[in-house]
């Protein structure tokens, strides 16, 4: 695994070894990013399952201002560690925290402009983390939230809008903005 585009561009990721974890595709990276391109540079990024981080190293490698690691793992947290010590990310521009997602959602403070949520497929938390984004009001105005599964997103999440919705080898990236408010 390595970082597809920006200042970092081409530095390999220290990743997990084995098959029950899956990082999202160097393939899907690359297409996620040429989709993001505009939005990223001086974001403030959310990267809430955040594994290695490779969706939010990415990002920084991309000129993000700030991104807001996190993940429940500790054996996830050691791997990001060791990439942001690799990359030498000034501890400024990223945030690591290690709480259950719902936990961590609740504890944040301000809005995102772009939220990355990959949770491991075998779970629900990925809806439940949009729900939770919205009633919080956690994405900027022009934020974008982007889930990634193992299917197709089927349904509504109160307070946001589906707009796009792709697919890259196995992985699904569903794109979510706020749902704009209809006047009267």
């Amino acid at each position: 695994m390595r970082i597809i585009g920006g200042k970092y561009r081409s530095r390999v990721l220290k990743e997990f070894a084995g098959e029950n974890v899956r990082p999202t595709s160097d393939r899907a990276r690359e297409a996620l990013f040429n989709i993001l391109s505009t939005k990223t540079y001086g974001a403030r990024v959310l990267d809430l399952f955040a594994g290695s981080g490779a969706l939010g190293l990415e990002s920084l490698s991309r000129g993000a201002k700030e991104v807001t690691f996190n993940d429940l793992s500790k054996d996830s947290l050691a791997i990001l560690r060791s990439n942001l010590a690799a990359l030498k990310i000034p501890a400024e521009e990223a945030r690591i925290t290690n709480y259950d997602y719902a936990v961590c959602l609740d504890g944040l403070r301000g809005q995102f402009d772009l939220v990355f949520i990959d949770p491991p497929y075998r779970f629900d938390y990925g809806e439940k983390a949009l729900c939770k984004i919205a009633q919080k009001g956690l994405l900027t105005a022009d934020g974008i939230a982007v889930y990634e599964r193992d299917r197709p997103f089927e349904g509504e999440v109160d307070g946001l809008e589906k707009y796009d919705e792709r697919k890259y080898g196995k992985a699904y990236l569903t794109f979510f903005r706020k749902k704009e408010e209809v006047g009267e």
